[in-house]
C-alpha cells in the first residue's frame, strides 16, 4: 500500500518539471520577441536612405531624427529585455558614437536565428558559447579586411565622417560638416596623449536662425548672449584682458531673510553712498590689473550685477558678458588657459586670460553673439557654431555632428578604415559560413546561424532603398564568392560596386563593437529562463 502511495508523486513530480520547462521556454520565448519588437522599429532608419522618425514627447516636445540611440532613448520601453536592446545601442554610443542602428538591428536578427535553433531543441548555453566563438572569429576577420590610415590623411578621414553624416536628415550638408569635424577633433588631440580625444574639449554651440549652411568652426570662444550693455558699454574690445569671476558684484546681502527698516532720510543717503562705494571700490580693484574684459557666472543667492555696477562698469571701459552658465567656466578657464577668481581679495593680473580682440557680432538675423578670438597660449580646445531654420533642425544637426566627431575620435585610438554598404558583413557572413563547415556538432549549426544572421545589413540597407533586396544579397554573395571583398551596396546607383571606391568608409571600431556587443547582449538575453517580479 504505501508503495503505491508513493507512486503518484514521483509521476506527479516528473509532470511538474515538464511544465516547468514549458515556462522557461515561453519567458525566453517572450524576451526573445519583444526584443525583435524594437529591433524593427529602429530598422527601417538603417542606412542613407533610411527613414526618420518623428518622436512625439509627453510634455507636447517634437523631434525628427534617425540616430538609432536617440530613437531608442525617447522609446517608452517597458518589457524587461526589450530595455536590454535600449541599453545595447547607448554602450555602443560611448564606445564608438555610430553604427547605433546597426548594432540593434544584427541583435534583432541574432535573436530570431537563437529562436529557431531553441525550437529544434538545441540548449541555450551551448548557443551561447558558440555565438561568442563566432563573435571573436568576426572580428579577427573585420580586422583582416582592415586598411590601416595616418591621421595626416586628412581626405580618408573626411571621406569617414562624411559617410556617417549620409544617412542623416542633415546629409545634403556633409561636405561642410565632414571637414569641420575632422578639424574639430584634430585641433583638440593632445600630441602628449595621441591616441585619446575628449569630445568634450569641443563645445558645441546652437544659434537659431540663418540655415546649416552658415555653421562654422570658431577658434576661440562663442557665447550665445549679448555683452551686458544696458549702461552702454564698450562692444568690442581689442587687446582684451579676461577675467572670468565667480563672485557677485553687488552690494551685499545678509545671510538669512531679513528686512532693515529706515526712519529718515539722511540713514537711506548713507546706504546708496555706502552701497555705491563698496562697488566702486570693487571695480577699482578690476580695473587696476587693466582687466577689459569680464565673463560673470550666473548667481543663485542674488543679482550677480546691479544697473549700478554695470553703469560703473561701462564708465570704466571694460566689456562684461553675464549669466555665464556654471558647468561651462571649466571649458573657458581650460580655452582661455586662466583662472577662475571666486573672491575681489584674488583678483590678480596672473589670474586673466589673453586674447587680440572680444566683440559682440550681430548674425543678420537680429540675433547676437558674443566671440573671443586670438587667444594667447590657448588650450586645446575648439567651438562649433550650428546654425538652422528652426530648432529641430539645429539639435538634428547637432547630434549628427556629434556622431561624425565620433567617428573621428574612433579612427584616432583605432587607425583602421573598413568598406561600408553591407560589403563587411556579407565578408563576415562568407567566412563564417565556410568556418561552421569545418566545426562539429551543435557549433557548426549555431555558427552558421550567425553568419546567416548577418546577411540582415546588407538585406535591410536594400530594402530601405527601395532595391529587390534578395536579388542584390544574392549578386552581393556572388561577388564576394569571387574574391571581391569590398564589394557593396551602392544605394546611390542601386547596384554593386567596389565600395571603397566610392568613399564608404567607416572605422574598424564602429564595425567591431557593434558585433561583440550585440552578440553580449544577445548571450545575455538567451541565458534568462525567468522574470521574477519584485514589489
Amino acid at each position: 500500500m504505501a508503495a503505491a502511495v508513493a507512486q503518484p508523486t514521483r509521476s506527479s513530480s516528473k509532470t511538474e518539471s515538464y511544465i516547468d520547462n514549458k515556462r522557461k521556454d515561453d519567458v525566453r520565448r517572450a524576451n526573445i520577441l519583444a526584443a525583435q519588437a524594437v529591433a524593427d522599429a529602429v530598422r527601417t532608419s538603417l542606412g542613407p536612405k533610411g527613414m526618420d522618425k518623428m518622436i512625439s514627447t509627453a510634455s507636447a516636445e517634437v523631434i525628427i531624427t534617425n540616430d538609432g540611440a536617440t530613437i531608442l532613448n525617447k522609446m517608452e520601453v517597458l518589457q524587461p529585455a526589450a530595455k536590454m536592446l535600449v541599453e545595447l545601442s547607448k554602450s555602443q554610443d560611448i564606445v564608438a558614437g555610430d553604427g547605433t542602428t546597426t548594432v540593434v538591428v544584427i541583435a534583432g536578427a541574432l535573436l530570431k536565428q537563437c529562436l529557431t535553433l531553441l525550437t529544434n531543441g538545441i540548449h541555450p548555453t551551448v548557443i551561447s558559447d558558440s555565438l561568442h566563438k563566432a563573435a571573436q572569429k568576426a572580428v579577427e576577420v573585420l580586422t583582416a579586411m582592415a586598411v590601416p590610415v595616418e591621421l595626416s590623411d586628412r581626405e580618408s578621414l573626411i571621406k569617414s565622417a562624411s559617410t556617417s553624416l549620409n544617412s542623416k536628415v542633415v546629409s545634403q550638408y556633409s561636405t561642410l560638416l565632414a571637414p569641420l569635424a575632422v578639424d574639430a577633433v584634430l585641433s583638440v588631440v593632445d600630441p602628449a596623449k595621441p591616441d585619446l580625444v575628449d569630445l568634450r574639449d569641443v563645445k558645441i554651440v546652437k544659434k537659431p536662425g540663418g540655415t546649416v549652411d552658415d555653421t562654422e568652426l570658431v577658434k576661440g570662444l562663442v557665447f550665445d548672449k549679448k555683452v551686458s550693455h544696458s549702461a552702454g558699454g564698450p562692444t568690442r574690445v581689442e587687446n582684451a584682458k579676461i577675467g572670468v569671476i565667480q563672485f557677485q558684484i553687488s552690494p551685499p546681502k545678509t545671510d538669512i531673510e531679513q528686512s532693515i527698516v529706515v526712519s529718515d532720510y539722511t540713514q537711506m543717503d548713507r546706504i546708496l553712498k555706502e552701497e555705491r562705494n563698496y562697488i566702486l571700490s570693487m571695480i577699482k580693484k578690476i580695473k587696476a590689473t587693466g582687466c577689459n574684459v569680464l565673463l560673470i557666472q550666473k548667481s543663485i543667492l542674488r543679482d550677480a550685477v546691479t544697473d549700478l555696477s554695470l553703469h560703473y562698469l561701462a564708465k570704466a571701459k571694460i566689456l562684461v558678458v553675464k549669466d555665464v552658465e556654471r558647468d561651462e567656466i571649466e571649458f573657458i578657464t581650460k580655452t582661455l588657459n586662466c583662472l577662475p577668481i571666486a573672491n575681489i581679495e584674488h583678483f590678480r593680473e596672473e589670474k586673466l586670460g589673453r586674447a587680440d580682440c572680444v566683440e559682440e557680432v550681430s548674425l543678420g538675423d537680429g540675433g547676437k553673439i558674443v566671440k573671443i578670438t586670438g587667444i594667447k597660449d590657448m588650450g586645446r580646445t575648439t567651438t562649433v557654431l550650428v546654425r538652422g531654420s528652426n530648432q529641430l533642425v539645429i539639435d538634428e544637426a547637432e547630434r549628427s555632428l556629434h556622431d561624425a566627431l565620433c567617428v573621428i575620435r574612433c579612427l584616432v585610438s583605432k587607425r583602421f578604415l573598413i568598406a561600408g554598404g553591407g560589403a563587411p558583413e556579407i565578408e563576415l557572413s562568407r567566412q563564417l559560413g565556410a568556418w561552421a563547415k569545418v566545426l562539429q556538432g551543435m557549433e557548426s549549426y549555431c555558427v552558421r546561424s550567425f553568419a546567416e544572421a548577418l546577411e540582415v545589413i546588407p538585406y535591410t540597407l536594400a530594402e530601405n532603398a527601395g532595391l529587390n533586396p534578395i536579388t542584390i544579397v544574392t549578386e552581393l554573395r556572388n561577388r564576394h564568392a569571387q574574391g571581391e571583398i569590398n564589394a557593396g551596396i551602392n544605394v546611390r546607383k542601386g547596384q554593386i560596386t567596389n565600395i571603397l571606391e566610392e568613399n564608404v568608409i567607416q572605422p574598424l571600431l564602429v564595425s567591431t563593437s557593434a558585433i561583440s556587443l550585440a552578440t553580449e547582449c544577445v548571450r545575455m538575453i538567451l541565458k534568462i529562463d525567468d522574470i521574477i517580479t519584485v514589489r
